[in-house]
Protein backbone atom coordinates (compact mmCIF):
# COMPACT_ATOMS: atom_id res chain seq x y z
CA UNK A 1 0.00 0.00 0.00
CA UNK A 2 2.92 2.89 0.77
CA UNK A 3 4.79 1.67 -2.39
CA UNK A 4 1.08 2.37 -3.91
CA UNK A 5 0.50 5.83 -2.49
CA UNK A 6 4.66 7.16 -2.98
CA UNK A 7 3.97 6.36 -6.98
CA UNK A 8 1.08 8.04 -6.73
CA UNK A 9 2.52 10.74 -4.89
CA UNK A 10 6.11 10.70 -7.60
CA UNK A 11 2.88 10.71 -10.84
CA UNK A 12 0.89 13.50 -9.16
CA UNK A 13 1.04 16.57 -11.42
CA UNK A 14 3.11 19.81 -10.04
CA UNK A 15 0.45 22.79 -10.18
CA UNK A 16 2.98 25.21 -10.46
CA UNK A 17 4.61 23.81 -13.30
CA UNK A 18 1.10 23.09 -15.00
CA UNK A 19 0.25 26.52 -14.09
CA UNK A 20 3.24 28.36 -15.40
CA UNK A 21 2.47 26.14 -19.25
CA UNK A 22 -0.31 27.73 -18.98
CA UNK A 23 0.73 31.57 -18.45
CA UNK A 24 3.48 30.49 -21.35
CA UNK A 25 0.79 29.36 -23.64
CA UNK A 26 -1.41 32.92 -22.48
CA UNK A 27 1.97 35.20 -23.80
CA UNK A 28 2.56 32.95 -27.17
CA UNK A 29 -1.14 33.17 -27.74
CA UNK A 30 -1.46 36.84 -27.44
CA UNK A 31 1.69 37.42 -29.51
CA UNK A 32 1.07 35.20 -32.51
CA UNK A 33 -2.52 37.08 -32.12
CA UNK A 34 -1.32 40.74 -31.87
CA UNK A 35 0.55 39.84 -35.07
CA UNK A 36 -2.17 38.35 -37.04
CA UNK A 37 -4.90 41.33 -36.28
CA UNK A 38 -3.16 44.19 -34.31
CA UNK A 39 -3.71 45.44 -30.97
CA UNK A 40 -7.93 47.07 -31.77
CA UNK A 41 -9.04 43.34 -32.53
CA UNK A 42 -6.81 41.23 -30.33
CA UNK A 43 -9.70 40.28 -27.76
CA UNK A 44 -9.26 38.59 -24.48
CA UNK A 45 -11.50 35.26 -25.83
CA UNK A 46 -9.06 34.74 -29.07
CA UNK A 47 -6.38 34.70 -26.71
CA UNK A 48 -8.30 32.26 -24.70
CA UNK A 49 -9.69 30.07 -27.44
CA UNK A 50 -5.48 30.15 -28.92
CA UNK A 51 -3.86 29.04 -25.81
CA UNK A 52 -6.66 26.59 -25.23
CA UNK A 53 -7.33 28.03 -21.63
CA UNK A 54 -10.51 29.48 -19.87
CA UNK A 55 -10.64 33.23 -20.07
CA UNK A 56 -10.56 33.27 -16.31
CA UNK A 57 -7.36 31.58 -16.55
CA UNK A 58 -5.99 35.03 -17.95
CA UNK A 59 -7.39 37.30 -15.71
CA UNK A 60 -6.24 35.31 -13.01
CA UNK A 61 -2.62 37.01 -13.84
CA UNK A 62 -3.52 40.03 -15.90
CA UNK A 63 -6.61 42.77 -15.83
CA UNK A 64 -6.93 43.98 -19.44
CA UNK A 65 -5.39 42.81 -22.55
CA UNK A 66 -3.23 45.45 -22.07
CA UNK A 67 -1.64 44.44 -19.53
CA UNK A 68 -0.91 40.78 -21.11
CA UNK A 69 0.62 43.01 -24.07
CA UNK A 70 3.04 44.62 -22.13
CA UNK A 71 3.60 40.92 -20.70
CA UNK A 72 4.43 39.97 -24.66
CA UNK A 73 6.77 42.94 -24.91
CA UNK A 74 8.49 42.04 -21.41
CA UNK A 75 9.26 37.96 -22.79
CA UNK A 76 10.44 39.56 -26.05
CA UNK A 77 12.85 42.10 -24.88
CA UNK A 78 14.12 39.50 -22.67
CA UNK A 79 13.91 42.23 -19.39
CA UNK A 80 12.24 44.41 -17.26
CA UNK A 81 11.26 48.01 -18.80
CA UNK A 82 13.52 50.14 -17.05
CA UNK A 83 15.47 47.63 -16.18
CA UNK A 84 19.36 49.26 -15.48
CA UNK A 85 22.02 49.11 -18.30
CA UNK A 86 25.38 47.59 -18.09
CA UNK A 87 28.06 49.66 -16.02
CA UNK A 88 31.70 48.28 -17.01
CA UNK A 89 32.88 51.60 -16.95
CA UNK A 90 33.25 51.84 -20.50
CA UNK A 91 30.14 53.87 -21.63
CA UNK A 92 30.17 53.35 -25.66
CA UNK A 93 30.76 49.72 -25.31
CA UNK A 94 27.19 49.46 -22.93
CA UNK A 95 25.57 51.75 -24.91
CA UNK A 96 26.51 49.31 -27.68
CA UNK A 97 25.97 46.24 -25.94
CA UNK A 98 22.42 47.58 -25.49
CA UNK A 99 21.26 49.04 -28.68
CA UNK A 100 22.80 45.90 -30.16
CA UNK A 101 20.52 43.72 -28.31
CA UNK A 102 17.69 46.06 -29.71
CA UNK A 103 18.52 46.03 -33.21
CA UNK A 104 18.60 41.86 -32.56
CA UNK A 105 14.77 42.30 -31.61
CA UNK A 106 13.50 44.40 -34.23
CA UNK A 107 15.19 42.18 -37.03
CA UNK A 108 13.81 38.75 -35.66
CA UNK A 109 10.75 38.21 -37.62
CA UNK A 110 8.47 37.25 -34.41
CA UNK A 111 9.72 40.59 -32.60
CA UNK A 112 9.02 42.46 -35.83
CA UNK A 113 5.71 41.14 -36.60
CA UNK A 114 4.40 41.93 -33.40
CA UNK A 115 6.07 45.24 -32.77
CA UNK A 116 4.89 46.66 -35.67
CA UNK A 117 1.27 45.82 -34.65
CA UNK A 118 1.83 47.50 -31.61
CA UNK A 119 3.17 50.37 -33.09
CA UNK A 120 0.07 50.94 -35.57
CA UNK A 121 -2.07 50.90 -32.65
CA UNK A 122 -0.18 53.30 -31.01
CA UNK A 123 -0.89 55.73 -34.07
CA UNK A 124 -4.94 55.18 -33.49
CA UNK A 125 -5.24 54.85 -30.04
CA UNK A 126 -3.91 57.93 -27.53
CA UNK A 127 -5.15 56.00 -24.27
CA UNK A 128 -2.84 52.83 -25.23
CA UNK A 129 -0.19 55.75 -26.70
CA UNK A 130 -0.01 56.69 -23.62
CA UNK A 131 0.53 53.68 -21.28
CA UNK A 132 2.98 52.78 -23.72
CA UNK A 133 5.14 56.04 -22.82
CA UNK A 134 4.62 55.38 -18.86
CA UNK A 135 5.47 51.91 -18.94
CA UNK A 136 7.98 51.53 -21.81
CA UNK A 137 9.17 54.08 -23.65
CA UNK A 138 9.83 56.56 -20.45
CA UNK A 139 11.30 53.58 -17.81
CA UNK A 140 14.08 52.73 -20.71
CA UNK A 141 14.28 56.05 -21.63
CA UNK A 142 15.43 56.80 -18.23
CA UNK A 143 17.32 53.71 -17.93
CA UNK A 144 19.91 54.98 -20.81
CA UNK A 145 19.94 57.93 -19.33
CA UNK A 146 20.60 57.20 -16.01
CA UNK A 147 23.98 55.52 -17.42
CA UNK A 148 24.61 58.03 -19.87
CA UNK A 149 24.62 60.44 -16.46
CA UNK A 150 27.03 57.81 -14.54
CA UNK A 151 29.28 58.45 -17.88
CA UNK A 152 28.94 62.09 -17.35
CA UNK A 153 29.74 61.78 -14.07
CA UNK A 154 32.91 60.17 -14.65
CA UNK A 155 34.09 62.96 -17.10
CA UNK A 156 33.26 60.65 -20.57
CA UNK A 157 30.54 63.17 -21.17
CA UNK A 158 30.67 66.80 -20.99
CA UNK A 159 29.30 68.27 -17.90
CA UNK A 160 26.50 70.69 -19.95
CA UNK A 161 25.62 67.37 -21.88
CA UNK A 162 21.70 67.62 -22.84
CA UNK A 163 21.04 63.60 -21.93
CA UNK A 164 17.22 63.84 -22.70
CA UNK A 165 18.66 65.03 -26.41
CA UNK A 166 20.81 62.18 -26.10
CA UNK A 167 18.68 59.14 -25.68
CA UNK A 168 16.43 60.38 -28.61
CA UNK A 169 19.67 60.93 -30.74
CA UNK A 170 20.40 57.31 -30.27
CA UNK A 171 17.14 55.64 -30.10
CA UNK A 172 15.52 58.09 -33.10
CA UNK A 173 17.46 56.58 -36.25
CA UNK A 174 17.06 53.09 -34.75
CA UNK A 175 13.62 53.32 -34.65
CA UNK A 176 13.77 55.44 -37.95
CA UNK A 177 15.48 52.23 -39.74
CA UNK A 178 13.40 50.00 -38.57
CA UNK A 179 10.07 51.53 -39.24
CA UNK A 180 10.61 52.76 -42.61
CA UNK A 181 12.94 49.79 -43.49
CA UNK A 182 15.42 52.84 -45.17
CA UNK A 183 18.56 49.95 -44.66
CA UNK A 184 19.55 47.22 -42.66
CA UNK A 185 20.13 47.60 -38.58
CA UNK A 186 23.09 46.01 -37.93
CA UNK A 187 25.77 45.95 -34.74
CA UNK A 188 27.94 47.87 -37.07
CA UNK A 189 25.19 50.42 -38.02
CA UNK A 190 24.79 50.79 -33.75
CA UNK A 191 28.48 50.89 -33.82
CA UNK A 192 28.58 53.96 -35.68
CA UNK A 193 25.81 56.08 -34.31
CA UNK A 194 26.66 55.10 -30.71
CA UNK A 195 30.32 56.68 -32.07
CA UNK A 196 28.94 59.53 -33.59
CA UNK A 197 26.86 60.56 -30.45
CA UNK A 198 29.21 60.09 -28.25
CA UNK A 199 31.54 62.23 -30.17
CA UNK A 200 29.66 65.22 -30.14
CA UNK A 201 28.83 64.78 -26.02
CA UNK A 202 32.43 64.80 -25.26
CA UNK A 203 34.35 67.20 -22.92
Amino acid sequence: MADNTAEQTRRAPDPRRRSQRARNAIIDAAAELLGEVGYSKLTMEAIAARARVGKQTIYRWWPSKAAVVFEVFTRLTGAEAGAPLPDTGDLAADLKTVFRATADEFTDPATDRTTRAFTAEVQHDEEFARAVTERLVRPNAEAVKDRMRAGRDAGQLAPDADLDLAVEMLNGPINHRWLLRTGPLTHEYVDRLVDTVLRGLRP
